[in-house]
């Protein structure tokens, strides 16, 4: 069975098992052509969806769009930018990964009436939402904080929340089929858990909440947004979105969604679900539900076999399928099984620089070995007995100060190495995060083995 084949019948399950009137799934990669699926009824390849909380993704990207700009800082407190009657302490860091404290929902019972609160209502309200818990006790996931955060960064733009989305994010990456409002919406439903009748939802505008909850999309442009977030260096290798750095940034976890199985951490704005296995996989992404929709698209950033810009979105018009939030996962997991990226050619490079090149081999600290080696173009080190395939720190060198490093990934990220040389030049002692690292396995008092 061709791999489109096996995506194929995935799809065809989840929409038959679980009774979705429509499917929309796409898997993206690099290195193959898009491959887009609809299975239901009313659905093609151009319909849009609602995407509902991956709307949150693009939001938090915004935010750290301003912060690299410096228009913002995550330590700041949101009242230094956005004019509120209450909750001005909370910061944008903990607000962005749901770590504020704040209620979930606006004041009110949005759910209830499926009437939102415009700009104005949300904020003049806001004094009688509830700080549920105390800023940074634990992960308690907020739409209003997001919601306050879109507006936030609208306003340091001097815009709304969706014309900076346009201009910031969507124009930029040739994401046409992500909007507000959609061209060719779906319609969505709730299905009766004891027939086969699927009841449609009334479309609603959600209004102030949108940066939290408002987007469409095709499943296309979706999976190509997952890719973005799960590899940037490929979806956009000159930054013009995000500095790669930052999106990598992003997915730094920042809490775990709940504290009895620690399965899967929320960074800013951004979930991860980690994968079992030797290697270190996360897929990187959110998931959405709205009424009538249940949306679900992520990416996956590392392990063997992952093709460059690798990204999956499956969007179902039911609200009540949770099939369609795993289907992202066993896709991903499908394709590194049965069409894995193929294997690039080593080809010689460039060595280290001459004087380097005394420090590449194996050195001892703390009482374990190390390897020190010269990899494209940067400095590398790992543990001797740590797994191949478990990333190493990677160093760049200190400008001005030759002999310096700073390591900038992995073990002791942000850390620095320093060189010691005898009078020949030759490396003979290093000590990394102050530790002192030898050729010969020593003890902490200098005693030699």
């Amino acid at each position: 069975m061709k791999p489109v084949q096996r995506y194929e019948r995935m799809a065809r399950r989840v929409q038959a098992e679980a009774r979705v009137p429509a499917v929309s799934v796409a898997v993206h990669r690099a290195d193959r052509s898009l491959w887009t699926f609809q299975v239901g009824e009313g659905v093609d390849a151009a319909s849009q969806l609602r995407m509902g909380s991956i709307t949150k993704t693009f939001t938090a990207v915004l935010v750290m769009q301003c912060r690299d700009e410096g228009l913002l800082d995550l330590g700041d407190q949101i009242a230094r930018h956005l004019p509120v009657k209450a909750h001005g302490e909370l910061t944008v860091g903990r607000m962005l990964s749901h770590l504020s404290g704040l209620q979930r929902e606006p004041f009110g019972d949005v759910w209830d009436t499926l009437q939102a609160p415009d700009v104005e209502t949300l904020l003049a309200q806001l004094d009688r939402a509830e700080q549920v818990l105390r800023p940074g006790r634990r992960f308690h996931y907020s739409n209003l904080a997001i919601a306050l955060l879109g507006h936030l960064v609208g306003r340091l733009r001097g815009g709304t929340w969706e014309e900076v989305l346009r201009a910031q994010i969507l124009e930029p990456l040739g994401l046409h089929d992500v909007a507000v409002t959609p061209r060719r919406p779906v319609t969505g439903y709730q299905v009766d858990a004891w027939s086969d009748y699927a009841h449609p939802e009334p479309p609603d505008d959600f209004g102030a909440i949108g940066p939290a909850a408002q987007l469409w999309s095709t499943a296309a442009d979706l999976a190509r947004w997952a890719a973005f977030l799960a590899d940037p260096r490929e979806m956009d290798p000159n930054g013009t979105v995000l500095a790669a750095s930052t999106v990598e940034e992003m997915r730094v976890p920042q809490a775990v969604t709940e504290d009895v199985l620690w399965a899967r951490a929320f960074g800013l704005g951004l979930i991860l679900q980690p994968q079992a296995g030797a290697e270190r996989v996360v897929h990187v992404g959110h998931d959405g539900a709205m009424p009538g929709f249940l949306a679900s698209a992520y990416g996956r950033a590392g392990g063997s076999g992952t093709p460059k810009g690798l990204g999956v979105a499956a969007l179902g018009s039911s609200g009540t399928a949770g099939e369609v939030f795993d289907l992202p996962h066993e896709l991903l997991a499908a394709v590194v099984e049965h069409d894995p990226a193929d294997i690039e050619p080593w080809a010689p490079g460039p060595g280290a620089p001459p004087e380097y090149r005394s420090l590449l081999g194996r050195w001892w600290g703390e009482g374990f070995e190390y390897a020190f080696s010269w990899r494209d173009g940067a400095l590398h080190a790992r543990a001797v007995e740590a797994p191949g395939r478990r990333p190493p720190a990677v160093f760049a060198p200190v400008e001005g100060r030759p002999d310096v490093f700073r390591t900038v990934s992995g073990r002791e990220a942000g850390e620095l190495l320093r060189l010691t040389r005898d009078e020949d030049g030759t490396v003979v002692r290093m000590h990394w995060a102050t530790y002192r690292f030898t050729r010969g396995q020593e003890a902490f008092d200098g005693y030699r083995f």
